[in-house]
């Protein structure tokens, strides 16, 4: 089972500190009481008591209602997920033979790529006797691919022969400011 911060958090009793620094609903500062006070304070105001830092010292606790807490908390989880942004290297392959149509579909969907903001590694792929092409010729060829490319981008990784092929990866270019 993963660990959440929000199953983790302790309330009311099961706050281990003998004495805890007290913020109020409004925020207003209750300074530190001990434990068993600010649970009594907590229940006067018909509410609980989450600790909301418990590596400071003393602890600091919020009287607050928990479902409240919670909510707030996932929403906050929420936001900063969805601002982080993870790149990956997408591929595209092209060989010898590709019609112009199959090229100009490869090298629209690797624009869009670009646009999303990931890598898109580029392969020339080769078989048979098409590994033994003369080198100038495949990277040519595979030039020529990159030049469909609607988007503008930079080459992270210069053209190099592999195994497989020909292979190069291209990124989103930076915009000038």
């Amino acid at each position: 089972m993963a660990t959440n911060t929000i199953l983790e958090t302790r309330i009311n009793h099961n706050i281990r500190s003998k004495e805890v620094r007290v913020i109020g609903p409004e925020g207003e500062n209750f300074g530190v009481l001990s434990l068993s006070d600010a649970i009594q304070k907590a229940q006067d105001l018909d509410l609980d008591l989450i600790e909301i830092s418990p590596n400071a010292l003393p602890p600091v606790a919020k009287i607050m209602e928990y479902g409240k807490f919670s909510y707030e908390q996932e929403k906050k989880r929420r936001e900063m997920k969805s601002k982080s942004h993870v790149t990956e290297t997408k591929s595209v392959q092209v060989k010898i033979g590709t019609g112009d149509n199959d090229m100009a579909l490869k090298a629209k969907r690797a624009a869009e790529w670009l646009r999303e903001g990931h890598r898109v590694r580029v392969d020339l792929f080769l078989w048979g006797r098409y590994k033994y092409m003369e080198f100038g010729f495949l990277k040519e060829r595979l030039e020529r691919f990159m030049k469909l490319i609607p988007e503008e981008y930079k080459v992270s990784e210069p053209i190099v022969k592999g195994p497989k092929g020909l292979t190069t990866v291209i990124e989103k270019a930076a915009k000038a400011k």
